[in-house]
């Protein structure tokens, strides 16, 4: 008579865990505001419901990437205890996000609401939470295939995932692969600028054969006499940068007007940070690179009347580390288990 199974009910499966979604994107929207300025800014010029959309998935990757590195909102890194259990953590949250399962934490609450509205998958989410394992582990890139895969993981899946919050079909593998170029393009960025940072919370996304071929040893990137070599290297990203960049643009004729004008907006205020580390040689670590208010709003005038004109030019040639390659990479890789090849639901 007293059996569990008499007496209590399954709790009904709710998007967003049963949260209301009112707060769920007031909550994201704080978090993009204190943890990207820069994308913030770009967000605004979205129609209001990819807005929404774009901050909801926003705090679930501010919030994955807070819990791997035991910050908040991006501060400083804090020692790493039990890094393996966080993924684990992440991927558990994740999945119940997805199920429409109560997680206690808003931020995946958010992800189980936009994934409901656009049909997000586990395995996209796999996709980007794989990046953490990498960093979970220590992982370090030994070549530009291995930098390819990272950036992957931790931009380019996300990129394809904003592609389908603004709506772009499951089928269009061209203008997913731009999307994925554009998160590609930014996490180049990163890595150019905050070279010191890394380094300094002991960690180097520069592939070994990259440092190899500078004559840097092990552990010594970011000494002052091997600044002229790190300037090097911020050369060679930001050309990458550049490439994806501009293979990005072409992604974005076909979105509507203000989505194109708001990636457009994004894509040129990072591409700003890493020419602008380019620009500044071996005095690019000296202060941490931003972009200045006025300067922002100036991208933003200018992404206007390029998403006016709509006719984006191609980079002289494509990029060499494409989304089906590096994709087909991921899933062979013995690293980390593939994720799910759960298939998409049917667009209506």
């Amino acid at each position: 008579m007293l059996a569990p199974s008499r007496i209590l009910k399954p709790a009904v499966k709710r998007a967003g865990g049963g949260r209301d979604r009112d707060k769920l994107v007031a909550k994201s929207y704080e978090m993009i505001a204190e943890g990207s300025k820069s994308f913030a800014s770009a967000s605004r010029l979205f129609d209001l419901d990819t807005r929404e959309r774009v901050w909801m998935l926003y705090a679930w990757c501010r919030r994955c990437d807070d819990i791997t590195d035991g910050q908040q909102l991006g501060g400083a890194l804090a020692k790493q205890d039990g890094p393996v259990d966080r993924t684990k953590a992440i991927r558990v949250l994740t999945r119940r996000a997805i199920d429409g399962e109560p997680t206690a934490d808003i931020a995946f609450d958010a992800f189980g609401q936009v994934a409901s509205e656009c049909r997000l998958t586990m395995s996209m989410a796999d996709d980007v939470i794989a990046g953490f394992a990498l960093d979970a582990k220590g992982w370090r890139p030994r070549n530009s295939a291995g930098l390819a895969r990272y950036c992957f993981h931790v931009a380019g899946a996300v990129g394809v995932m904003m592609a389908r919050v603004m709506g772009v079909p499951a089928d269009d593998d061209y203008t997913l692969a731009r999307a994925c170029d554009l998160g590609i393009a930014f996490q180049l960025a990163n890595i150019a600028r905050d070279m010191a940072e890394d380094d300094a919370a002991g960690r180097c996304y520069i592939p070994a054969e990259w440092l190899a071929e500078e004559d840097i040893e092990p552990g010594q990137l970011m000494k002052p006499h091997h600044r002229g070599e790190a300037s090097d290297i911020a050369r060679r990203l930001a050309l990458t940068m550049d490439r994806h960049l501009r293979a990005a643009k072409l992604g974005t004729v076909h979105l509507p007007f203000r989505s194109r004008w708001a990636i457009l907006s994004a894509a040129n205020i990072y591409g700003a940070i890493g020419y602008e580390v380019d620009r500044l040689d071996h005095k690019a670590w000296d202060h941490r690179v931003v972009i200045s208010r006025p300067r922002k709003l100036w991208l933003i005038v200018q992404s206007f009347f390029e998403a006016l004109w709509n006719r984006p030019m191609p980079p002289d040639h494509m990029p060499e580390w494409t989304y089906a390659d590096i994709l087909l990479e991921v899933r062979m890789s013995g690293d980390i288990p593939p994720p799910p090849m759960t298939p998409l639901p049917d667009e209506d």
